[in-house]
């Protein structure tokens, strides 16, 4: 973040983030009265934005909240504000997608019911189309946005990568993802548990697409939470075994994916 303050007024004003905790350039940002951060912000005086094409890296994150009712009040809210979004329907989720002040993409969805997902042999079914805005904001109800409601994650990470090939092979047979779609152009699909998608990696920033410098906003790193100890370590165990180099200790383990971002592995 170039300037926290301007960050801090964009995440609590807009997407209605709590703060949580600020130490000097650093800030934790949790939603609703949970005790669980979300977001750690950190800044960098006069950091350049984001190019809004050709870097590596982020390309959004995603911010799940926890109902269709939510989403239609946090729509209703943006025009309030004078933030303006893109909008999709992907036919398990309906999604928001807006860039933060340093230009860091952001998309807020809730999903659809598990049991209306379909599938076309092992793969599930994704799709981008037009968003019927106007029902979602109906389906709030006329209640007004009070900021996150309590339920609130980080649904998934999406990422620029240089080779849907290389992502695979990192984030499916090393850390152990599943690979869920797998025939969008240009984009892999991942997950645990079934879910439609905990990572995204697509190839949209180009050939010849580049990490950020270090004078420019991105992410830092993000982290895949698991139950306990054991799995941090087998996949641990796995990412070594496919000859990446893992720092960390025991429970709390870090690897840089194979165009610089870097991934944690922690315990609950």
């Amino acid at each position: 973040m170039s300037e926290l303050e301007r960050s801090l007024a964009y995440y609590q004003g807009v997407l209605g983030f709590r703060l949580q905790e600020r130490d000097g350039g650093r800030a934790l940002l949790a939603a609703g009265e949970s005790d669980t951060a979300l977001l750690e912000l950190s800044e960098r005086a006069g950091a350049r934005p984001v190019a809004k094409r050709g870097h590596l890296g982020l390309y959004h994150f995603a911010i799940l909240v926890p109902d269709r009712e939510a989403l239609g009040r946090f729509a209703a809210h943006l025009p309030r504000v004078g933030e303006r979004s893109g909008a999709s329907d992907h036919l398990v989720s309906e999604a928001l997608y807006l860039r933060d002040p340093d230009g860091l993409g952001i998309e807020v969805y809730a999903d659809r019911p598990r049991s209306t997902w379909r599938h076309e042999g092992r793969q599930l079914v994704m799709a981008t189309e037009p968003l019927n805005l106007g029902g979602l904001v109906r389906a709030a109800g006329g209640e007004e946005w009070s900021g996150l409601p309590e339920g609130t994650v980080i649904g998934h990470v999406h990422l620029h990568v240089g080779d849907i090939g290389r992502a695979s092979d990192f984030f499916h047979k090393a850390v152990g993802f599943d690979q869920v779609v797998w025939s969008y152009p240009g984009a892999l699909f991942l997950s645990a548990g079934g879910y439609h998608h905990h990572l995204g990696v697509n190839t949209w920033a180009g050939a010849d697409a580049a990490p950020p410098a270090d004078d420019e906003a991105r992410l830092l790193f993000w982290e895949i939470v698991l139950p306990g100890v054991d799995d941090v370590e087998a996949a641990t165990s796995s990412l070594v075994a496919a000859g990446y180099d893992v720092a960390g200790e025991e429970g709390a383990r870090s690897v840089s994916d194979p165009w610089g971002t870097e991934l944690r592995l922690r315990t609950r």
